[in-house]
């Protein structure tokens, strides 16, 4: 998927992620488990971000991957979504959904905004 995100949006995206961060710090927690899980895998993040927000991961799904290691992947995304609060991760993730998951996700590792401004064919 190829996301054209603006450096307004990409602040905006960062300035929730922190306050994400800020106002609940556990869920956050897990939510960078889930991201590093995904990058240490090499599984594209929107796979993972449609499967947090129960979009279809179909086309995204990773191939020749042991079930064994999808099964706790996916566990791992289930004990996010299973947080109480996972229902305000949702809504940031729908929130700012344009700025892309692969976007989000580089955002909540830490890389800043101007990183990411322009064209980014990061899945």
């Amino acid at each position: 998927m190829i996301t054209l995100t603006s450096h307004n949006e990409l602040k905006e995206t960062k300035n929730a992620i922190e306050n994400l961060k800020t106002s609940y710090p556990v869920l956050f927690e897990k939510l960078v488990d889930v991201v590093n899980l995904t990058r240490a895998l090499q599984f594209k993040y929107q796979y993972m971000g449609c499967l947090i927000m129960d979009e279809d991961p179909n086309y995204y799904a990773p191939n020749f991957v042991q079930g064994s290691v999808l099964r706790l992947y996916k566990k791992e995304v289930q004990k996010l979504k299973e947080d109480l609060d996972s229902p305000v991760l949702k809504q940031t993730f729908h929130d700012f959904r344009d700025t892309g998951y692969a976007n989000i996700s580089l955002l909540i590792l830490g890389m800043a905004p101007e990183a990411l401004v322009g064209a980014n064919i990061i899945q």
